[in-house]
């Protein structure tokens, strides 16, 4: 079985302004929490959040993928012709990274804390 996408995330320039859009387009539930607006799950769905970087990339979305190991799968990557843009980076929740495939698309790789 392949690795689930578990997550995604919009960046934007003006958090206040983003969240309304998506509150009132899809009616989505979201939640301050401390630099994010969460986006709970709808039935069916996935969780995501929208976030103020503060510098580039200002404009994007990307999806999150869960992995066992966040090190491995960034030097898996590597090996098939991609590479590292994130550094894993731990959070009080898991460990996330970013890479970017052979043709510079941004994948995010998740691993949830124990």
């Amino acid at each position: 079985m392949g690795q689930p996408v578990v997550h995604f995330e919009i960046g934007c320039k003006d958090i206040t302004k983003t969240q309304a859009f998506y509150e009132k387009l899809f009616d989505w539930k979201i939640a301050q929490q401390g630099p994010a607006a969460m986006i709970a799950a709808e039935p069916g769905g996935i969780t995501g959040h929208i976030t103020a970087l503060g510098h580039e990339p200002e404009h994007y979305t990307i999806f999150y993928v869960q992995v066992d190991d966040v090190r491995a799968y960034l030097k898996k990557a590597n090996t098939l012709g991609g590479k590292m843009l994130v550094p894993p980076i731990e959070i009080p929740t898991g460990t996330f990274a970013w890479l970017q495939d052979p043709d510079g698309n941004t994948v995010g790789l998740w691993k949830p804390k124990a």
